[in-house]
């Protein structure tokens, strides 16, 4: 494959994933954190890192309205629901940098 097409494929893929996630609202970060490793917010922070990279200027919010179709708290008010403690234990012990109470590490998804 070219690097062309590469880049293209990747770029669809992305929006694929995006667009999936939009529509299953019903998936929280705190389960996509616990499963994958990665969130929403860590794709709208990896999309302003990578138009940062390029010279362009995307914010914080940016990013993430791109990630989420809408502002972030929009999103938060709609969907999102209470997390278990099960999954709240799960969280603070497979991610303990994103823990309120401990320090912050690059790349996090607050």
């Amino acid at each position: 494959m070219d690097e062309k097409t590469r880049t293209e494929s990747e770029a669809a893929a992305f929006r694929r994933l995006v667009a999936h996630l939009r529509q299953r609202t019903d998936v929280q970060n705190i389960d996509l954190m616990n499963l994958a490793g990665f969130c929403r917010n860590c794709l709208g922070d990896w999309l302003r890192e990578a138009a940062a990279e390029r010279g362009a200027a995307v914010t914080r919010d940016e990013g993430r309205a791109a990630v989420y179709g809408m502002p972030q708290a929009e999103w938060k008010a709609k969907y999102q629901t209470e997390a278990s403690p099960e999954a709240q234990a799960r969280f603070a012990a497979d991610h303990p940098h994103h823990v309120p109470s401990a320090p912050a590490k690059p790349g996090g998804c607050s």
